[in-house]
């Protein structure tokens, strides 16, 4: 594993991508956020040594090296997920190279479904904690001390200083951002009425097929993690209704302003 990380690595500084700062992560339809770069450099993901392939229609896979106010940024245009048949491993495998290439922080959105039904389709959710419930752990397997130990601690799995910064940052703008739990199941199906109501049960606020490999990685790592979820529907067990991916993309296309103006103006801070 370090071998192929330091491949990768190589690879991206000969190709003029040195020194960044901050790692973006962007999710399902969340890909607007590019609009707000100075682009330096793109790269197709295929183009990589060693990186995964963005299998999802609406994920871009493109890996783009700039500038967000002034501070340099690099950003995954779509991500991988462990139903598309990577291994956890596999999926955050970038989030060890971004490491490597010299990010401090990282940022990661998702598109997720709101179970708690005070949170409302197209409304932005700040990740307080979350609940694996994906079948494995990208720790597990050979230890590799150059990425950190193998028994992370996760009491505070996101960053409290990056946490309170994007809370003020929302109430100053005015845009709504709940603070909650966010729970990672493996997919690709959505959940059944009797799985929506045992999830919530939990104590899990908001249900995605992501995010939390990426995290698990970014905390053994020593990088600082923030995560949003962009509320894409309402998962009330009561009334649920069938859900339509297009009015998914949609909706978080739309709910996309709040969060780009979240996170570009905390990089500014940072």
């Amino acid at each position: 594993m370090i071998e192929l990380v330091n491949e990768t690595v190589d690879f991206l500084r000969k190709e003029g991508i040195t020194e960044p700062e901050v790692g973006i992560i962007l999710g399902t339809g969340l890909g607007k956020l590019v609009n707000e770069i100075k682009i330096e450099k793109t790269i197709d993901y295929r183009m990589i040594p060693n990186f995964p392939i963005a299998t999802i229609e609406f994920h871009k896979g493109k890996l783009i090296y700039g500038k967000i106010k002034g501070k340099k940024v690099i950003v995954m245009q779509g991500r991988f997920h462990y139903y598309e048949g990577y291994n956890l491993s596999e999926i955050t495998f970038p989030i060890r190279v971004m490491k490597f290439l010299g990010i401090k922080s990282i940022l990661i959105s998702n598109a997720g479904g709101a179970m708690n039904l005070n949170f409302k389709k197209g409304s932005l959710m700040l990740l307080d904690d979350h609940i694996n419930m994906i079948p494995d752990s990208p720790l597990r397997g050979k230890e590799y001390r150059e990425f950190g130990s193998r028994f992370v601690d996760l009491s505070q799995p996101y960053s409290k200083t990056l946490n309170e910064k994007l809370l003020a940052i929302a109430k100053e703008k005015n845009i709504v951002l709940h603070k909650g739990i966010y729970v990672a199941v493996p997919g690709p199906q959505l959940e059944t009425r009797a799985e929506y109501r045992f999830l919530r049960s939990t104590g899990a606020d908001v249900v995605g097929m992501s995010t939390v490999p990426e995290a698990i990685v970014a905390k053994q790592m020593g990088l600082s993690c923030a995560a949003i979820s962009v509320i894409t529907d309402e998962c009330d067990p009561d009334n649920l209704k069938e859900v339509d991916i297009s009015e998914i993309l949609e909706t978080a296309g739309k709910a996309e302003v709040g969060l780009i103006e979240l996170f570009v103006s905390l990089i500014e801070e940072l």
